[in-house]
């Protein structure tokens, strides 16, 4: 975790007050996350969220920050979780009838460009639809395949993903997320102190997170063989 910088936490000045049970000591005015307690966290949203996989159920990936988006869509992909990394759209859970249909337009999209006995579609008209197409899938491709809303959401910056976890607290969906000197831990069911800026950082406490997922359904496919 030290070489990884997750215990690096914003300048003294930024601090939430609320955070000063997760801090080590301030240092040259920057404030130190305590190590000791992000591994006790850590370690209690993993437990929390082997179990959600185990039981069969989706947990959303969300990170927009530029830093974020590449690390958390692999890993989201790894273990076949929805995520969102390019941007937030209002009402993506609360409003998710509306986020269906515009998943299914992309679909239909799909199979037009596609057809092959649909060919009264001009060049300029497959380019519109292409171009659309694209711009569907960048804010949708990764809750494409989500059918219901997700059991829980796993959040990168607390503030930046403001809206998201908005949404989840009034659907009463648990919320996981790395939380930084300058936030709110009382925001989130599971909060994970952490340099929520560093994309080391960030790679390291996803990743741990990701391997608890993968062994919840590896016990959920042992259990379903058996």
């Amino acid at each position: 975790m030290l070489e990884s910088g997750v215990h690096f936490g914003h300048l003294k000045r930024k601090w939430n007050p609320k955070m000063r049970p997760y801090i080590f000591k301030e240092h040259k005015g920057v404030h130190l996350i305590d190590l000791n307690r992000t591994s006790e966290c850590l370690d209690k949203a993993a437990t929390a969220l082997k179990q959600i996989a185990k039981s069969g159920r989706k947990i959303m990936f969300v990170a927009t920050k530029k830093q974020a988006r590449d690390v958390i869509t692999q890993l989201a992909q790894s273990v076949n979780m929805p995520y969102v990394t390019d941007r937030w759209l209002g009402g993506m859970m609360t409003n998710f009838a509306t986020i269906r249909r515009s998943v299914k337009k992309m679909n239909n999209i799909d199979r037009m460009l596609t057809d092959a006995s649909i060919t009264n579609i001009t060049k300029k008209e497959r380019l519109t639809l292409s171009r659309e197409r694209a711009k569907l899938d960048r804010v949708l491709g990764g809750v494409a395949a989500l059918n219901r809303l997700p059991s829980a959401i796993f959040v990168v910056d607390t503030i930046h993903e403001h809206l998201a976890l908005k949404e989840a607290e009034k659907l009463g969906v648990r919320t996981f997320a790395m939380v930084d000197t300058n936030s709110d831990p009382n925001e989130v069911d599971f909060p994970i102190p952490s340099n929520d800026d560093s994309s080391k950082s960030i790679a390291l406490i996803a990743a741990y997170l990701t391997n608890a997922i993968k062994e919840g359904l590896s016990e959920r496919s042992d259990t379903t063989e058996n």
